[in-house]
């Protein structure tokens, strides 16, 4: 797949849209049929097919992020069908009427992105965006999208359709935010007086609610299961900065096990792990850098005069004879995360040290 999104036309109109369409939106492969052909598909790289456009829906849907189809939308709806696998893997799906008056979200709206591919395809074809999903339509908080563009990860989803279902049909909703972006509001009025937003889980106590959307970097008690994830969604954001340092050579088996030995001790997850920082010593080592990969972290190093600026409840005068810090992992934490304080301030385990911070997020 070179590109995202395929864009589909099977009459002589919609060519001509989807052939326009193509300069104005980037990341798009053209398919139409051959007998529309006007001489110059090669070289503008277009894709030709004969007979149904049923034949390559399949292969479409296996190969691109998106599919914008200048079909009818019954016709869509039998030819998809038989493709369908779930809501989590399969391709938004939009149609486009052969006027380009309407541009109609079909298939994974939330999840597969199509709700917001077809505002922006709208938006170049002069359309209108068709758009049905709730939770848009009301101007409400989309449960399975929730937090995602600023990087939170979903950490419980088989309560996605009840929860959502609440929060669409005006259920009480309990928001409790431990940490993590405060700026998840999108829509130019107040969030709904349904949905009551907590900083504790303890300030939920004379609450009755139907359902709970949980954002927190904590690892839940047996009881905050059983209260808040019976019918919740638990969402991790990336709130938390390991501080490391370690010996030349340490391996990523012992690198790994000790930090996820360690984030369980403090019972918080490591989904919220958004980097690891340490001295520019370290910049270049292996471990280090295939634990970062592994796990989809940055790498943020400091010279030892950047590490020398944070106050150290306990210096060592043996680290800075070696690095020419008076500590890596705990000033490291601090740096990159903002904090002033430890939640964890140094743990010292076989060949490396790890401090955590948890990232002051603006009110």
């Amino acid at each position: 797949m070179s590109n995202p999104y395929a864009a589909v036309a099977i009459t002589k109109h919609g060519v001509e849209m989807v052939r326009n369409m193509a300069g104005q939106f980037p990341g798009t492969d053209v398919y139409y049929m051959t007998k529309f052909a006007r001489g110059d598909e090669q070289q503008l790289g277009y894709n030709m097919f004969e007979g149904s456009v049923k034949l390559i829906l399949p292969d479409l849907f296996k190969r691109y992020n998106g599919i914008i189809l200048f079909i009818s939308l019954g016709a869509v709806v039998r030819m998809i069908a038989p493709l369908l696998v779930d809501k989590k893997v399969d391709p938004a799906v939009l149609v486009i009427d052969d006027r380009g008056e309407h541009v109609i979200s079909v298939l994974s709206g939330h999840l597969g992105g199509a709700n917001e591919l077809t505002r922006q395809v709208a938006e170049v074809l002069g359309a209108r965006p068709v758009i049905t999903t709730a939770s848009d339509v009301q101007g409400t908080i989309p449960v399975d999208l929730f937090g995602r563009e600023l990087g939170w990860i979903v950490d419980s989803f088989d309560k996605a359709t009840p929860v959502s279902a609440a929060v669409v049909n005006e259920e009480p909703v309990a928001l409790i935010q431990e940490t993590g972006e405060r700026n998840w509001w999108k829509y130019d009025k107040p969030v709904p007086d349904h949905i009551r937003t907590f900083h504790s889980m303890a300030e939920t106590e004379s609450f009755a609610f139907n359902a709970a959307l949980v954002i927190s970097d904590r690892l839940l008690t047996d009881e905050e299961q059983q209260r808040f994830m019976s019918n919740g969604v638990l969402y991790r954001p990336k709130s938390l900065v390991l501080g490391m340092g370690c010996n030349r050579g340490t391996s990523l088996e012992e690198l790994e096990q000790e930090v996820l030995a360690t984030l369980a001790e403090q019972n918080l997850s490591v989904k919220s792990v958004r980097n690891i920082a340490t001295i520019d010593l370290k910049k270049d080592e292996e471990g280090l850098l295939a634990l970062c990969q592994k796990y989809d972290w940055e790498l943020v190093t400091y010279a030892p005069a950047e590490l020398n600026t944070v106050t150290l409840p306990n210096p060592s005068e043996t680290v800075f004879k070696y690095t020419g810090a008076y500590g890596v992992s705990e000033p490291a934490a601090l740096l990159s995360s903002g904090a002033d304080h430890w939640l964890l301030e140094k743990k010292k385990s076989g060949n490396l040290t790890i401090s955590i911070a948890r990232i002051p997020f603006k009110p």
